[in-house]
């Protein structure tokens, strides 16, 4: 993607324009392992940053060299991955994504000609992958330009906030989609940066409580 080509645009849009003032332009992401940013998304789903970064590294140990693949994980047992701080839910959905590695495919090279909806279904086979976790992954490890995950909860309040969408449900994701249209090819930077700003806007308010 040429990032400056994609701020050109996006700035078209004084209020998206406002908030890439505020949160300071971002350097492009670097294209991430597939099958062990699967395995990060499940063991991160429902905890805190840190919370989530502390079982990471204990899951991690468990490998040699510290990095996971497909054949050691389906030989882990599951005492061994609860042990780490895994649930037993999570615990199986780690395995489904071996499996699945093993059978199917992960690897960018056999996938990145998909378009972004057939890899979203691509993903979505796993049991314990759902939408939102494949948008993540095609956003921040498949770096695809022009993903729009209108169900996170956090998009949503920073444009609910923006643009003073007081909406819910399905007639707030339409409004939504009808603003992000103007974003597009690069609707994948125009979230990141309403994430910061929400991230920004969150402290601020912290700290004000305090």
């Amino acid at each position: 993607m040429d990032q400056q080509m994609a701020y050109r645009h996006l700035i078209k849009d004084k209020t998206l324009q406002s908030v890439i003032r505020t949160t300071g332009k971002f350097a492009p992401l670097p294209r991430k392992d597939l099958f062990n940013s699967l395995l990060h998304a499940i063991v991160s789903q429902q905890l805190s940053t840190k919370a989530a970064a502390t079982i990471w590294e204990r899951f991690i140990l468990l490998f040699p060299l510290h990095t996971p693949d497909a054949d050691g994980l389906l030989a882990l047992t599951e005492e061994q991955l609860r042990s780490v701080g895994l649930s037993y839910q999570k615990a199986g959905y780690l395995k489904n994504i071996a499996l699945f590695s093993k059978e199917n495919s992960l690897s960018y090279k056999s996938l990145y000609r998909k378009s972004d909806e057939a890899l979203i279904a691509h993903l979505c086979v796993i049991k314990g992958v759902g939408r939102w976790t494949a948008e993540m992954i095609l956003l921040f490890s498949l770096q695809r330009q022009d993903v729009f995950p209108v169900d996170d909860l956090g998009v949503q309040q920073a444009m609910q906030q923006l643009y003073t969408l007081t909406t819910k449900g399905k007639k707030l994701r339409e409004e939504m989609e009808t603003i992000a249209t103007n974003w597009k090819p690069y609707r994948s930077l125009a979230v990141r940066h309403l994430w910061a700003w929400k991230d920004a806007i969150d402290t601020i308010h912290l700290a004000a409580l305090e």
